[in-house]
């Protein structure tokens, strides 16, 4: 990753740490402290965007101010900063061949631009069907097969399909014979399986999940956040796989805010 805005300064003993002691920012926003509210809004940013939370980038170095700041007993787990709560944080792509460009701005001064990979391919998600053009998230998993399919099914993994199971439902529990079930059974064997070609892949378990889903419902911004925060909870980088079920989740929310229904 090609980080822009490198760390500048140490705060003073006893300061929070301010932005502008971790990014190149001016004014009155160099001055304020990292609060962990702005640390959580620039984190959904970049996994409404990115599909994860990048290593290194904006959201993280944020997130270990915040931390710090916290600890230290200078700013309180509900504060926000004056900046991003009156201007608020932003993360914009700029799509390439096989690439794109990802920029993220603190009350609309850049704090990071780096590369990463094509986002997920939005043809892998279905056309049609009883919602119309909106797409569900029986759709978005059935496209992770697709994407991602021939990845071993992990705890990460059934998290963000249970996660997807319950918003899908309406249900805060794990059905019996269910998608989300299959996926912690296969989850679990897979942890007891020494060869990669014996583990159970993501396409066995979400090749036919609409069929598996009691209810379904049309793929919200909402539903990619809850999913997202299950899938990072239970990974050890705290971050999403790039085509995984949180991206396309993620991916069909993006594509249904264009969508009337």
């Amino acid at each position: 990753m090609s980080q822009e805005q490198p760390r500048r300064t140490q705060p003073a003993q006893g300061e929070p740490i301010k932005y502008g002691d971790v990014f190149n920012v001016q004014g009155e926003l160099a001055c304020e402290p990292v609060a962990p509210q702005d640390a959580a809004m620039m984190q959904s940013a970049e996994n409404q965007i990115i599909g994860q939370t990048q290593r290194g980038g904006p959201a993280a170095v944020m997130q270990s101010a915040a931390a710090r700041n916290e600890t230290a007993g200078l700013v309180g787990h509900r504060d926000v900063s004056d900046v991003p709560a009156d201007q608020g944080v932003a993360v914009t792509e700029t799509d390439l061949t096989g690439h794109r460009i990802v920029t993220e701005s603190v009350g609309g001064q850049v704090v990071g631009s780096y590369e990463t990979a094509a986002p997920v391919s939005t043809t892998a998600l279905p056309t049609g069907g009883m919602y119309g053009d909106a797409f569900t998230i029986g759709d978005a998993l059935e496209a992770t097969a697709m994407t991602a399919g021939g990845k071993p099914v992990d705890q990460s993994d059934a998290a963000a399909i249970q996660a997807a199971e319950a918003r899908a439902t309406g249900l805060n529990e794990v059905l019996p014979g269910g998608v989300g079930a299959e996926a912690q059974s296969a989850a679990t064997a897979n942890t007891r399986l020494m060869r990669e070609e014996n583990k159970i892949k993501l396409r066995d378990v979400l090749s036919d999940a609409t069929t598996k889903l009691p209810g379904d419902k049309v793929v919200t911004r909402e539903d990619a956040d809850r999913v997202a925060g299950a899938e990072m909870r239970n990974r050890p980088d705290v971050s999403t796989h790039t085509q995984g079920v949180a991206a396309n989740v993620a991916a069909a929310a993006r594509l249904n805010q264009d969508v009337q229904f």
